[in-house]
């Protein structure tokens, strides 16, 4: 297979907004890919408005990015990467920029839209509350090295690696 066809069913969900063009509007943001990998206008038209339906946004096409609010713009990058029909979403941080009813909301739609387009996510967080909400797996990295793996209840019911206790301890300690 081309690398073209492999990365568009790829999705990255980034928290960064500064990759996003803020002079472009919601709509073009969204078309960008589309428009590198050679669909027609009248194709890109029915996704980016479908898309935008999909996260919430519709008929806002034409907004300006710096217009929209820090979730908006969030729901705009989910947009982005699921448009393509990606079945595996990288989603780095996608919450971590978002206050906490925001975040909520946003973490609700991954949710809805994982249900009904059934793509897998690999959710990368430092906010282990999120994690637990978000997540039936978790790795915990080190380093640059997992240092332990399991299903989200048992590592966090009983953790093993040393690391993850001090992960553990450091979030009660946060929390009380």
């Amino acid at each position: 297979r081309k690398i073209s066809e492999i990365a568009m069913r790829v999705g990255i969900m980034m928290d960064d907004y500064e990759s996003q063009m803020v002079s472009l509007t919601a709509g073009e943001e969204i078309a960008f890919g589309l428009l590198n990998h050679g669909f027609s206008s009248e194709e890109v038209d029915k996704r980016v408005s479908q898309a935008l339906a999909d996260v919430g946004l519709p008929g806002r096409e034409n907004y300006q990015l710096d217009e929209l609010s820090g979730g908006q713009r969030q729901r705009v990058s989910i947009a982005v990467s699921l448009l393509q029909g990606s079945r595996f979403i990288i989603a780095d941080e996608p919450v971590s920029a978002l206050d906490v009813t925001i975040q909520r909301q946003i973490m609700e739609l991954i949710i809805k839209l994982q249900e009904e387009m059934k793509f897998s996510v690999l959710f990368i967080s430092h906010d282990l509350n999120v994690i637990y909400q978000m997540c039936d797996r978790v790795m915990v990295m080190s380093n640059g090295r997992i240092v332990e793996e399991g299903e989200v209840e048992e590592v966090f019911a009983n953790p093993q690696a040393v690391y993850t206790k001090e992960l553990m301890a450091a979030t009660l300690d946060v929390e009380e």
